[in-house]
């Protein structure tokens, strides 16, 4: 195999053991992602959930570039992004775009939806006057928004325009991979879905890998095919979206997807209350990190981190000693403490 080929057959993006790390007060450091790896294929969506402050925004906006990795490797279609030289990794960032959560805080107000569509082309040297205006009707089309919006300003429009908005200037630079951080939280239910509707259309359309960064789970399942669970800056399951929120199997992701509300009216779901609150990030705990708050923890998973480990086929691999019983979605034994 030619290196050109195996860089055309390499994975949209790779990324292994990544560490974001932030200097804290007194001289301490908060290390926000600690070992993160997970792969995006060609034209796959995968989902990173988590409770806040678990590291998952910082993790989309490190693959973006927006923050510099304190250690790992980040590959974007075999390359290295982390390595690679200023002038090659703005090259590669312009094919990765990021669209954040508020879109009433993430659009400049004093620019018209055609400067704001614009601004990626024109800092990547791209606009082409009229022709480029062509291309932002265009794209203004595409996320359901007529002509007339151009000379508008965000102010002018509903909350969920405005993220309409957002993923047009996202895919300005028709990129290869988009990344979003919690898309829909600020957007009410019947606008929720037609965004998660558009997503959808435009991935089928473009061939687009998403990442898409959420707690909310049934944003998850209805969007991504597969789903990283993290909880204080690591993962602790991963695998098929639909496979790992049904039946999951850390207990993490068990009291998670336990506070969902059910999909079908006859469907039965036992709570799983979680005792205690989420660690300082500044002082996590020795071994696992949620053991702390686990039914099932023991001296062992205070001696020990879990690494993932592969559970069942799928590629599904989960980071515990004691996980649950994936087949029934429930641990095979009484759970006692943590449960509702």
């Amino acid at each position: 195999m030619t290196a050109q080929s195996a860089v055309e057959t390499a994975p949209v993006l790779q990324v292994s053991d990544l560490e974001v790390s932030f200097r804290a007060a007194r001289r301490r450091v908060v290390r926000a992602v600690d070992g993160v790896s997970f792969t995006v294929r060609e034209d796959e969506a995968l989902g990173i959930i988590g409770e806040s402050g678990c590291g998952k925004t910082t993790t989309g906006k490190t693959v973006a570039q927006l923050e510099r990795p304190s250690a790992g490797a980040i590959a974007f279609r075999g390359e290295d992004l982390v390595g690679a030289s200023h002038a090659r990794r703005k090259q590669l960032r312009r094919r990765i775009q990021f669209v954040f959560q508020d879109p009433q805080s993430s659009l400049n107000p004093r620019m018209t939806v055609q400067d704001i569509i614009a601004e990626p082309l024109r800092a990547f040297g791209e606009w082409r006057g009229r022709q480029s205006r062509d291309d932002v009707v265009a794209m203004l089309d595409q996320v359901g928004l007529s002509p007339s919006a151009l000379h508008r300003y965000p102010h002018e429009f509903s909350g969920g325009q405005r993220q309409r908005i957002g993923i047009a200037r996202g895919l300005a630079l028709d990129p290869d991979l988009l990344v979003l951080d919690e898309p829909v939280s600020a957007l009410d239910v019947s606008i929720q879905a037609q965004i998660l509707n558009l997503l959808m259309d435009l991935r089928a359309a473009r061939s687009l890998g998403i990442v898409m960064i959420s707690h909310d789970l049934d944003v998850i399942r209805h969007v991504t095919d597969r789903v990283v669970v993290m909880y204080l800056g690591v993962i602790v399951e991963q695998g098929p979206a639909e496979e790992v929120l049904t039946s999951p199997a850390h207990p993490y992701t068990a009291a998670l997807a336990s506070a969902t509300p059910p999909s079908r009216p006859d469907e039965k779901r036992e709570r799983i209350v979680l005792s205690g609150d989420v660690p300082s990030p500044l002082d996590p705990p020795s071994g696992c990190r949620f053991r702390t708050r686990c039914w099932r923890a023991d001296d062992l998973c205070a001696q020990r981190r879990p690494e993932l480990e592969p559970m069942g086929a799928g590629g599904r691999t989960v980071a515990c000693f004691h996980p649950l019983d994936v087949l029934a979605g429930r641990p095979s034994a009484a759970a006692g403490e943590g449960r509702a």
